[in-house]
């Protein structure tokens, strides 16, 4: 009986870690962002240079430490180390429930999003069951040869990091981003379909005598009038709703100011958006395939735009390569570009506000093939 039930824990928790791993190294960026999000609640800022240092390593552990527990390979280190990787998950995921300030803790990336309390349970599951193989962990033993072992820990090494090396070069292998190809941005922007509302109760403030009072629009006093001094009125949220879409906070606003997202998404034909946060070199590596682009667009009359989070620097990239007053520079939020565009920069290719393809800086010169396939448009501005 005991025999079984250690096999099962160990298949159980072997198999977790693994999948955990492989979802997250197909978008190690995310975690990076994930981690981020809990250093800035904890007035961190100066980890965030870490963080995909550590995103990568600890997903290279995970997967690591899940074969070496269905081998049975040194469980007398790997089961100190499970148990206190778990302590310290179950640590996030407990701080995360209780403080409500971390919705998703991203255990499984964004292709499974978990929500703070699924997690925290799930920890909790593995923390009963990396407890219970960490008391028994002298009585486990290998199942195969220490060189054995060795030759595929070592392959599983290589596979983890070139897998995350892929994904932060060339893109996710599985795209579970809400700016995945063939998605419509528009109708994302908008909330699903029966999506149910926040539901609100308007309150006022008033101070009288010296003294602040809060009533709902439907519980003001009798005998209220000049005495009472209106302070601010505002909505409190008594259920959460589901009404939020899968887009949220993109919006690009033109050099004046204005919101131009409905007007540049309902062009009719095709258009090239190229997403990046900021634009630090004026002839980055991937620079004669966007040129390259950018002519091929003119001659088909295909609009090309730059979206960027720093628009000084955007101007200064496009000024030295003479193409200042040829592409628009239009500004959206960073963690919205950081949601769009997982490589910096990332080219998206749209018929109106459907994504019909997008290359990572690495691949831009890929596009080239898809762009010539393309009609040439009527000609009209592309401004």
């Amino acid at each position: 009986m005991k025999k079984t039930a250690i096999g099962t824990a160990r298949l159980i928790v072997g198999i977790l870690f693994i999948f955990s791993g492989l979802i997250k190294a197909n978008d190690p960026l995310g975690l990076s962002y994930k981690m981020q999000e809990f250093f800035e609640v904890w007035h961190l800022p100066a980890l965030d240079a870490y963080s995909l240092v550590f995103s990568v390593l600890m997903i290279a552990f995970e997967i690591l430490a899940g074969i070496a527990v269905l081998i049975g390979w040194r469980m007398k280190l790997f089961a100190w180390l499970l148990l206190l990787l778990i302590l310290f998950f179950s640590f996030l995921t407990g701080y995360a429930v209780l403080s409500g300030k971390i919705r998703e803790c991203g255990c499984f990336g964004n292709c499974i999003p978990l929500q703070a309390m699924g997690s925290f349970i799930k920890d909790l599951l593995l923390l009963f069951l990396i407890g219970f193989l960490f008391i028994y962990r002298k009585e486990i033993k290998p199942r195969i040869s220490n060189s054995v072992a060795l030759l595929l820990l070592t392959l599983t090494v290589l596979f983890t990091f070139s897998v995350q090396w892929y994904a932060l070069h060339f893109l996710p292998f599985i795209d579970c981003l809400p700016f995945k190809t063939g998605t419509n941005i528009e109708e994302k922007m908008k909330p699903p379909v029966g999506a149910i509302p926040d539901s609100t109760v308007i309150h006022f403030i008033y101070e009288k005598d010296h003294k602040q009072l809060e009533y709902a629009s439907d519980q003001l006093p009798a005998d209220l009038d000049s005495s009472y001094i209106f302070i601010k009125r505002y909505d409190k949220l008594i259920r959460k709703g589901n009404a939020e879409p899968e887009i949220k906070d993109f919006s690009l606003s033109s050099e004046s100011g204005n919101d131009t997202t409905n007007q540049i998404l309902e062009r009719p034909g095709y258009k090239l958006i190229l997403f990046s946060r900021a634009f630090t070199e004026s002839n980055p590596q991937w620079n004669k395939s966007f040129f390259l682009l950018y002519t091929m667009a003119k001659l088909k009359n295909i609009p090309v735009y730059l979206v960027t989070s720093n628009r000084s620097e955007a101007e200064t990239f496009l000024l030295a390569n003479a193409l200042r007053n040829e592409i628009p520079v239009f500004t959206c939020d960073g963690t919205a570009i950081k949601t769009a565009a997982r490589t910096d920069p990332t080219l998206f290719l749209l018929k109106k506000s459907t994504i019909l393809g997008k290359w990572s800086y690495h691949a831009m010169v890929s596009a080239l093939s898809t762009m010539a396939e393309l009609s040439i448009q009527p000609s009209e501005s592309l401004q």
